[in-house]
């Protein structure tokens, strides 16, 4: 109801929106709503024991005494980091590009395509992204407001994605350093060079800091999707990563900070 006449009236790109690919894009939306969160409550009880055995008591006590906006604006900070490294780690290492790759496979970008992710890919980066919440205390289903604080995070991360995914040709000028837009975030989907930039889901000045910032002013990428060989059918993109496979073509190298490019 939101971006497909959004979509309609402001592309970059225009595309239809019944094409044959919507029918699995459909199915990541739901599995994608579903199975993270399940395969994603282990190991995070696990991070916070960890956080609440180690971190030292005075700390978790003094950032719980934090109002409530405070300790959500520092989660959305901390979780942002760990986003951006956990996003980072899924290109620069072979054995996690094998999942993430099923994100890039997509030719086209639309607002769907941010839900079209492997659970596993999705289950790494959301964990990467609230441990760092868990070991600072501003996230802890010890306390009453605590376990407010991740929700908060993963349904923020959740809804930006949509937007940045979106077939949107929306600026926002100077604030595009401040928050990520669509044209930010389609340099990182871009088929051809300039490859592995823009991994910040919401806050570009990571990638900035980092060395992988890239929005040139008034270009769009004219191509999308990854040269890596993924199986067409869902069933199978779910499968395949699991298992050994053999060297993949176009595995993005990582990319060393002092080549990063910062646009015009």
């Amino acid at each position: 109801m939101i971006f497909v006449p959004l979509e309609r009236l402001f592309a970059p790109h225009p595309q239809k929106f019944f094409r044959k690919a919507l029918a699995q894009d459909l199915g990541y939306y739901f599995i994608s709503g579903l199975v993270p969160g399940l395969l994603l409550a282990i190991p995070s009880s696990i991070v916070v024991l960890g956080a609440h055995a180690i971190v030292p008591h005075r700390l978790q006590a003094a950032v719980a005494a934090w109002p409530l906006w405070q300790r959500i604006l520092a989660g959305l900070v901390v979780g942002e980091i760990g986003f951006y490294w956990g996003h980072r780690w899924t290109h620069e290492i072979p054995f996690l590009w094998r999942f993430h790759s099923v994100h890039h496979s997509a030719g086209h970008i639309y607002f769907l395509i941010s839900s079209r992710a492997h659970p596993i890919d999705s289950v790494f980066i959301r964990l990467c992204g609230l441990v760092p919440a868990y070991i600072l205390g501003v996230a802890s289903p010890l306390t009453p407001t605590g376990s407010l604080v991740p929700v908060v995070i993963v349904l923020v991360a959740t809804m930006w994605g949509f937007f940045i995914h979106s077939n949107l040709r929306w600026r926002l000028g100077p604030l595009e350093w401040l928050i990520s837009t669509p044209a930010f975030h389609h340099w990182h989907h871009t088929l051809r060079e300039p490859l592995n930039r823009n991994y910040a889901s919401m806050l570009p000045w990571m990638d900035w800091i980092f060395g992988t910032f890239y929005l040139p002013r008034k270009q769009w990428p004219s191509a999308y999707g990854t040269e890596t060989k993924v199986p067409g059918s869902l069933g199978q993109q779910l499968i395949y990563p699991l298992f050994p496979q053999p060297p993949q073509v176009g595995l993005p190298e990582p990319v060393a900070a002092s080549h990063a490019a910062t646009g015009d």
